[in-house]
């Protein structure tokens, strides 16, 4: 009876990266541009709740209304849930997947690749159950900015999700937040402004997954969709290759019409759902 208790280790295979690079695809073939508030956002939610649900995910769609620098829109979120006893401590993985408002940018790293990502997410979870962990997927609207990240500018999406997860009275051991990890030159880094239990454990996950040289600790605060669950009191860390461009060192196809689906890779995904996958396993422990 005992052994019926022990769960298998969460892994993240290739046919889940093909999986996540393929739903990347789609987002960005069918739904450039997807700007918060708008029609086409609202387009590539259904798309997101569609292929996400394709893979086994009980993918549902959660629309509010908030302020932006353009009035009063309506900003929609997708979630996912995999429960087994509800009373067990919760990781939640976060990423958003609106582009830059006004700018032509297909966001294929900025926002499609950790979509896809967690598309990919839901299939390895589909078989996968630990009565020690639950865990929720969140597909965020909102996270670009109109001018600059003043408030109501920006995290409308992660903002929304953190006050509902705060009154919802679950117990969030972590809240993961992924970010432009489909860069063909994958180097993620991990931001000063995440709580420091959890760089640990992805830096741990890393060294068990063969992947230590694709990941470092940054000197920098990043601006980024996690602030908003530190801010009312989870654990939470920022998973961002930020640095995304022609060059060593650069960021000049970030928020551009370069940022194109050939810019990003399936072995590039393949690395950070291993990791995000072994810091679950970690968190579940």
């Amino acid at each position: 009876m005992l052994s019926l208790l022990i769960a298998s280790a969460l892994a993240f295979t290739e046919a889940d990266a093909n999986i996540a690079y393929r739903a990347a695809d789609g987002l960005v073939s069918n739904h450039t541009p997807r700007d918060a508030g708008t029609l086409r956002g609202r387009a590539a939610a259904n798309y997101i709740l569609d292929t996400a649900s394709s893979v086994g995910a009980d993918a549902k769609l959660d629309s509010f209304v908030a302020q932006s620098p353009l009035g009063s829109r309506y900003f929609t979120n997708v979630t996912a849930e995999w429960v087994v006893n509800p009373t067990s401590k919760w990781v939640v993985v976060i990423s958003h997947y609106d582009t830059k408002h006004g700018v032509p940018c297909p966001g294929a790293n900025d926002g499609a690749s950790t979509s896809g990502l967690l598309v990919g997410l839901s299939n390895a979870l589909t078989d996968w159950r630990d009565p020690r962990c639950n865990v929720m997927l969140l597909w965020l609207d909102a996270e670009e900015c109109v001018h600059a990240y003043l408030e109501g500018d920006g995290f409308q999406g992660s903002k929304h999700a953190a006050a509902s997860l705060k009154a919802s009275g679950r117990n969030v051991a972590a809240v993961i937040c992924v970010d432009m990890l489909g860069d063909r030159d994958l180097r993620i880094g991990i931001p000063r402004n995440s709580t420091p239990e959890l760089s640990k454990a992805a830096l741990n996950a890393a060294t068990s997954t063969g992947n230590a040289d694709k990941i470092y600790l940054m000197e920098e605060l990043v601006k980024d969709d996690h602030m908003p669950f530190l801010d009312v009191g989870f654990r939470a860390i920022d998973l961002i290759d930020f640095y995304y461009g022609s060059a060593p060192g650069l960021n000049d196809y970030w928020h551009t019409d370069e940022d194109t689906i050939d810019k990003i890779s399936e072995r590039s995904l393949l690395v950070s759902g291993q990791i995000v996958c072994e810091m679950i396993n970690i968190l579940s422990r």
